[in-house]
């Protein structure tokens, strides 16, 4: 397949662009696009046969549900059984942005958009070509992160052309994501509402909204398995091809045992990349330091994160340390997915816990 590469500006877009990749989505094809979380695959989310094709693009296992986007709020009531009054105070805080709501589905939804499950995952991006591609497209678009499976998620078109080209017809670039982690998704079917993955939309800025909100324990237990109704609940996510080790502790004591292993792996002729920040980048001693932003700079950590793992990948680098960071705020969406890119790999340095 040969994929079209078009650069489109959000502040002038070319509408004509546009109109052509909303016509692939109407006939079953498949468009990357960019919104301002990371970039996504798009298909049909109406049609069966589209969403399997976005399975198949990606390697993605098939029980994983899709996010399906929409441009528009009152779209939102033919995807789903009933819209709950928290719904509409959540959308009219957060939406258009970076929070994904979990509901019932309505019968429209077809099975394969959403793993097999009878409920449906639904955003509404803010980003200005995302929005336009979906009311181009047919107002309702299924689309997972636009990376092949288990990859870091693509934060740059760089990073979707190296995985998708010539698996999709179209690829959007639209330049950086201004925030760089997926979505914060919640779930809205149980009694209370339920943080399904953490994001830039916080457990403290949804109880702003709503009380009782609650956080899944898959989030941070890695044993707890079940049926995944949102996207990174059950598979390893966002992993590089270098392997990943979390160090966490007092930082001169994560600074000297991250430096005794680089230590190590320079003996054994391993490319070794370190993940820290503006305040200890200098030091360490690795073949490739990168740093994510400053220590209290959490948004800038965040918009970064995915683009170091690429770069690191890039760099063919075979081992990778990273500090850890607070759980606090954004800190906790960074830390989910330096986990699970990680693989749940985290040594303690603290006296009062074990080493993992």
């Amino acid at each position: 397949m040969n994929t079209e590469i078009i650069k489109i500006d959000e502040e002038n877009m070319d509408m004509q662009a546009i109109g052509r990749a909303g016509e692939i989505i109407k006939t079953g094809g498949l468009v990357a696009f960019p919104t301002e979380t990371v970039y996504g695959l798009g298909g049909d989310a109406l049609n069966a046969a589209s969403s399997e094709k976005i399975y198949v693009a990606k390697g993605r296992p098939s029980d994983n549900p899709l996010i399906v986007h929409i441009a528009k709020l009152e779209e939102l009531s033919f995807l789903v059984r009933e819209v709950p009054e928290v719904a509409y105070k959540l959308a009219e805080k957060f939406w258009p942005g970076p929070l994904t709501m979990i509901f019932h589905k309505s019968k429209e939804v077809p099975a394969k958009t959403t793993g097999g499950l009878e409920t449906v995952a639904v955003r509404m991006p803010s980003n200005k070509v995302a929005k336009a591609f979906i009311e181009a497209a047919g107002g309702y678009v299924a689309a997972p992160s636009a990376n092949r499976s288990g990859r870091p998620s693509p934060t740059v078109a760089k990073y979707v052309i190296e995985d998708l080209d010539g698996r999709v017809e179209m690829i959007l670039d639209g330049g950086e994501a201004v925030i760089g982690l997926e979505s914060t998704i919640i779930d809205l079917t149980e009694e209370k509402p339920v943080i399904l993955r953490p994001g830039y939309v916080t457990e403290e800025m949804l109880e702003s909204v709503i009380k009782n909100v609650e956080v899944d324990r898959a989030i941070i237990d890695e044993a707890c398995y079940k049926a995944p109704k949102a996207p990174g609940m059950k598979y390893r996510h966002y992993a590089p091809k270098g392997d990943l080790t979390i160090v966490e502790g007092q930082a001169q004591q994560v600074e000297a045992y991250i430096n005794e292993q680089l230590k190590e792996c320079k003996t054994e002729g391993k490319k070794t990349g370190v993940i820290a920040t503006d305040e200890t980048a200098m030091h360490y001693q690795a073949d490739s330091v990168k740093s994510a932003g400053g220590r209290n700079e959490k948004e800038q950590i965040a918009k970064h994160l995915f683009r170091i793992l690429r770069e690191f990948d890039d760099e063919d680098v075979q081992v990778i340390y990273a500090e850890s960071f607070e759980k606090q705020g954004v800190g906790a969406a960074i830390m989910n997915r330096l986990l699970k890119a990680a693989g749940h790999r985290i040594v303690s340095l603290d006296q009062d816990k074990n080493k993992v």
